[in-house]
């Protein structure tokens, strides 16, 4: 009996410590990228969503999105085709930022932005986002609408992510983008998708929003009390019912993370626009793959209330 007894013991104890081995290496296992973790592995935004509830209002938001349409990918081989970043080390040379529009929600300067920072959109029509990555601090400066000014940069607003911690902007904050969320994390980027896998939900903007989020979103940008408007934040995935068997490449890989993390609601803009970092490797043929898949084939799903704080 004593013999069964300390067998069981320690049968309880490997199976702990296993189970702990587990959890650790779940905590590890979130997205690295130039020596920073791209938020913990714990993040809403590293979250799987493959089993999670479905959104009861799904089918509706699904509509107002547009169930006919089809995916698009906003980024490609060209420089000015998506939202670029630069990565800067940590002696940067912090400047001074200047607000126009919404200081009151913007984290204050200075920033480590150098001043030959790519800008989305530069030349063309576009929302001029500046995102910068600093090793090191592992920090995330973003700014909207930016431009160069002085020895600084001039922005309608701004915002700064520590990517080793999950804290969420002020509620009723915007950011660089509107729905309050970081940009860098939610891209599509080159060297991941080369590896395989994504791991982390991806940036989507959809032509209207009601007025509401859902965390980690934390901002707004409608008036519309439509309850079958998509709030920001709202998380979307790919039915696992719809068939990868004739996709390949590039687009298998982003196909499959839609699948597991899917998309996440992030500002207003053309329906179904997956955003990248523009990159000359990217295969623009392999990509225009992802214009074959309908809005019908995504669902979304519950992960958490729709606020109205602003």
């Amino acid at each position: 009996m004593r013999s069964r007894t300390l067998a069981l013991t320690l049968l309880a104890v490997a199976t702990l410590l296993g189970a702990g081995a587990t959890a650790l290496a779940r905590l590890s296992a979130g997205a690295h990228e130039y020596s920073c973790p791209i938020f913990p592995a714990d993040n809403p935004l590293n979250e799987e969503i493959s089993h999670a509830p479905l959104n009861p209002n799904s089918a509706n938001y699904i509509a107002a999105i547009g169930a006919a349409g089809h995916l698009h990918a906003d980024f490609g081989s060209e420089k000015n085709y998506g939202i670029p970043y630069v990565v800067v080390g940590p002696h940067q040379r912090r400047v001074p930022i200047r607000f126009n529009a919404y200081g009151e929600e913007s984290n204050p300067g200075p920033y480590p932005v150098p001043p030959n920072a790519p800008v989305e959109g530069a030349g063309e029509e576009g929302d001029r986002q500046v995102l910068v990555l600093q090793r090191g601090s592992c920090k995330l400066y973003e700014l909207y609408d930016a431009q160069r000014r002085g020895a600084g940069w001039e922005a309608a607003s701004g915002a700064v992510f520590n990517l080793r911690s999950n804290a969420l902007r002020p509620e009723g904050w915007t950011s660089a983008d509107a729905a309050g969320l970081p940009i860098f994390p939610l891209l599509v980027r080159y060297e991941e998708v080369r590896t395989g896998e994504i791991d982390h939900a991806l940036r989507l903007t959809v032509t209207s929003t009601q007025r509401g989020y859902i965390h980690p979103a934390t901002h707004y940008a409608s008036e519309s009390s439509d309850p079958d408007l998509p709030p920001m934040g709202l998380r979307l995935r790919l039915k696992a019912s719809f068939s990868l068997a004739h996709y390949h490449g590039e687009a298998l890989v982003v196909l499959r993370a839609l699948k597991r993390y899917g998309l996440i609601v992030a500002d207003n803009g053309s329906s179904w626009y997956i955003t990248g970092a523009p990159d000359r490797r990217w295969n623009d043929e392999d990509l225009s793959q992802l214009k074959t898949v309908p809005g019908s084939a995504f669902e979304a799903v519950q992960t958490g209330p729709i606020l109205h704080r602003g």
